[in-house]
């Protein structure tokens, strides 16, 4: 394939050349060989594909298929029913939501749930993904009863009756329900659309399932997006051998304030990982697992591609600890989009220039990278560009200007190096792989609104898997 007049950011050259799914020659000038397909790009910008360094692919799969129950969605308890009693299907069909937050309805139960959807069985996922909500229905499909040990995360009420909510127990949970895991197809297709060529996939417990699953879609054309797998220590040796489209990534360590482990355990993991040549991920989006996580770090030593996965709240003192141990920050800066008038309300006034901070972690010279983390967020990366460039809420509010960054700052938390987050905008160069995003204008077009709309086609190990039609 040659590619013609294109924009090659930091380059005069106008024409690359694609050839066993490497980038071949780049140059001024090329003619066509016999049999290779032309594509005259007309100026619009070709940038690296994609990286979505933080998403959850099962999860974000699930939800295309499940009820968006997001407070963009359904403002209140009012419009959360409206739209469980619309939701299509028969009687006996699940009703899964996804993305709901206690500020569409505090008091969501299984008793709400069952005066709501009496026949349907109904689970509800917070945005969270520490709590399902399931009603009596759905309790009944999973053979959970009332009376049964079930484990700590199983709310009871005062009078021992289940109240529905269930917090931290998705494996659990997972386990008894039947039915195969959620086609990828459709995922692998959005993401394509939106110039997106790899993932990261953080699920804490990816291990030999999860491995196999996801290589079985790779090899079947299912999932073209190339993966890093995060996950446990199951993962530490695992190489699929012919696939170098999938490898494995950092230890992932969840963190959750409310039931914090034991230090000197997760010391020994992370000592464990980096004998295994493995970096370590902690998740921290409260400063308590902050804290938590540099002080782990700073008795087991840190590595090169140590991660902080979120980094939600963030002061400069602890800002200051993360670039003394080099660690990077992937982050979430569409969530200020997303969640910022809810945190403007939630949050302290103190913490609010410390949320999803951008530009001073750049100033202090840390490696910052970016995800989606969706389905718990929109799995659009322009979208994510767009709120760390603006930092303006869904109604407007404007959350700490002094954070806002460029728009090539933001093209580069998501073109940099898959396995070296933070390391700067990935350049086009002869012998890595065509894995390229082709825009429809040039990009001091794009950098002004930063839209999805934009991408004309993405190349993923020189195919095609996303061109769009006639503009």
């Amino acid at each position: 394939m040659l590619i013609r007049g294109v924009e090659i950011m930091g380059s005069d050259a106008s024409c690359l050349r694609i050839r066993d799914g490497q980038i071949q020659e780049i140059a001024a000038q090329l003619s066509p060989g016999v049999s290779e397909r032309c594509i005259d790009a007309g100026g619009g910008a070709l940038l690296p594909g994609l990286h979505d360094h933080h998403i959850h692919l099962m999860a974000a799969a699930a939800a295309m298929r499940s009820l968006d129950c997001r407070p963009s969605s359904v403002i209140d308890e009012a419009g959360l029913r409206d739209a469980l009693q619309a939701c299509p299907g028969g009687e006996t069909d699940w009703i899964r939501g996804v993305g709901f937050h206690d500020s569409v309805g505090a008091e969501i139960d299984r008793h709400w749930l069952d005066r709501v959807c009496p026949g349907r069985p109904v689970r509800i996922q917070h945005r969270s993904g520490m709590l399902w909500i399931l009603n009596s229905g759905a309790l009944a499909r999973l053979g959970i009863v009332d009376g049964d040990k079930l484990p700590a995360g199983a709310e009871r009420e005062p009078c021992g009756r289940l109240s529905g909510r269930f917090y931290d127990l998705d494996e659990w949970l997972g386990a008894r329900q039947s039915g195969s895991a959620p086609g990828l197809c459709a995922l692998g297709e959005r993401l394509s659309a939106r110039g997106v060529t790899g993932v990261t996939d953080a699920g804490p417990r990816n291990g030999e399932a999860e491995w196999r699953l996801l290589g079985n879609a790779r090899m079947n054309g299912e999932l073209p997006q190339r993966v890093v797998m995060m996950g446990s220590e199951s993962l530490d040796t695992r190489v699929r051998e012919g696939d170098p489209g999938l490898s494995v990534g950092p230890l992932k360590i969840y963190l959750r304030e409310s039931e914090m482990p034991n230090f000197d355990k997760v010391v020994d993991r992370v000592r464990g990982a980096h004998g295994h040549a493995r970096a370590v991920a902690f998740h921290c989006v409260a400063r308590t697992e902050l804290v938590f996580a540099i002080a782990v770090l700073e008795a087991a030593g840190s590595e090169i591609g140590d991660r902080i996965e979120h980094a939600s709240i963030c002061d400069d003192g602890m800002l200051t600890e993360i670039r003394r141990l080099g660690l990077t920050v992937v982050t979430q800066p569409n969530f200020i989009t997303e969640r910022g008038d809810q945190y403007l309300r939630d949050v302290p006034c103190a913490d609010h220039d410390h949320l999803y901070r951008g530009a001073a972690f750049l100033r202090a010279g840390c490696a910052l990278a970016a995800g989606t983390d969706a389905p718990y967020g929109d799995s659009d990366p322009w979208a994510a560009m767009r709120s760390a460039v603006y930092r303006r809420t869904a109604k407007g509010t404007q959350l700490t200007a002094a954070e806002v960054i460029t728009p090539e700052q933001a093209l580069a938390m998501f073109c940099c190096d898959p396995t070296r987050p933070g390391s700067g905008l990935r350049t086009l160069r002869e012998g890595a792989p065509a894995d390229l995003c082709l825009l429809d204008a040039p990009w001091n077009v794009v950098r002004e609104d930063l839209d999805r709309r934009h991408v004309a086609a993405t190349l993923i190990n020189g195919q095609i898997h996303y061109e769009a039609g006639p503009r």
